[in-house]
């Protein structure tokens, strides 16, 4: 194995480094021709609990993109289903749930969760690649917020009518959701840590539904409690969500090591706001759709101003699109490293 490169864990934790490290959000699996040839055969379901299958497709991108980190290859509803959740991945359409959220008696009768029973295959392939890696593993959770909104739409939402709805109708039964899907995420992702997970992003990824008041009241009590809990396990958590701009202040305040940012707030403007942690983002996906002397021009300004902080990693503002060539990720990587070089 080649020699162990942490230059994505010093970043996080505003350490010396020699270059900005890189990885990219949905960098494992659909622009890749090998994941598609796969996919033709299995599905999201059986690759994830197929150990050395998901233990390849996480490791791929690594190899052919030369990436500063690796992110486990999974779901953030997958372990929903030890909650008493019916949940399907449904191609197209995202997560759909059959047995919505309605009462607080719907919340009352949700489950807990025993990753070593219930989620075996995610410690399992954890592990697995610890001993193939030689970049750190990245694994994740979601967010109450998010899965709550997925859990009460019965599936991907344009407005969250639904579940703001709920959050102001029955905040009662909402803190009890709260509670218990925070309780989830902190059992779930320390046995992840306790396989070999290096670091935890939290996708809160519809959160940005909320203003800066109603997430305060509704919303950061729980992941203050979450991160918290992760702190004492000293391995770097970092927070995203998309749409979420107006949050990343109250996000900076929380318990954790990094703000991911999408690609509608620059970098230099997280800063001018008062961020203060490392910041992680935020080359729009799109932009590797179009020729490469736009690609190099949009991320030397995201670079020049994540170079004025050490405490910055490079990654996109969203996942990898499908349509992405993987020879373009491959370059980007490449001429991140190269004009980073020697300048952190």
């Amino acid at each position: 194995m080649n020699q162990f490169n942490d230059t994505f864990l010093k970043a996080c934790k505003g350490e010396q480094h020699d270059h900005v490290p890189v990885w990219y959000m949905r960098q494992a699996g659909r622009s890749q021709p090998e994941y598609r040839e796969i996919k033709e055969k299995y599905s999201l379901f059986e690759i994830t609990h197929d150990p050395e299958l998901c233990a390849y497709v996480t490791k791929l991108p690594v190899d052919q993109y030369n990436n500063d980190a690796a992110i486990l290859y999974k779901d953030i509803m997958t372990p929903l289903p030890a909650l008493g959740v019916d949940v399907e991945i449904k191609s197209g359409i995202g997560p759909v749930i059959d047995n919505p959220i309605r009462t607080m008696h719907d919340v009352e009768k949700l489950g807990t969760i025993e990753p070593e029973k219930d989620v075996p295959y995610v410690l399992e392939t954890i592990k697995l690649l610890r001993t193939q890696l030689s970049v750190p593993l990245i694994s994740f959770g979601g967010a109450p917020f998010t899965l709550a909104s997925y859990m009460i739409e019965g599936g991907p939402s344009k407005n969250y009518n639904k579940t703001k709805a709920f959050m102001y109708s029955q905040p009662e039964a909402w803190y009890l959701l709260m509670e218990k899907l925070g309780e989830m995420t902190i059992t779930y992702v320390k046995s992840q840590i306790a396989a070999g997970a290096q670091a935890i992003q939290i996708f809160d990824s519809w959160v940005g539904a909320l203003n800066v008041a109603d997430y305060r009241t509704f919303v950061k009590p729980i992941m203050t409690k979450i991160f918290t809990a992760l702190k004492e396990h000293n391995v770097p958590l970092i927070m995203f969500g998309v749409g979420a701009s107006h949050l990343v202040n109250e996000w900076d305040d929380l318990p954790l090591d990094v703000v991911g940012l999408d690609w509608r707030l620059s970098i230099q403007e997280a800063r001018d706001l008062g961020v203060i942690k490392t910041v992680q983002g935020n080359l729009d996906p799109a932009i590797l759709l179009a020729p490469w002397n736009v690609i190099e021009e949009r991320t030397k300004a995201i670079l020049d101003q994540g170079l004025k902080n050490p405490n910055y990693i490079f990654n996109l503002g969203h996942g990898v699109f499908p349509e992405v060539n993987p020879a373009t990720l491959k370059r980007l990587t490449a001429f991140v490293h190269d004009y980073t070089k020697n300048r952190v």
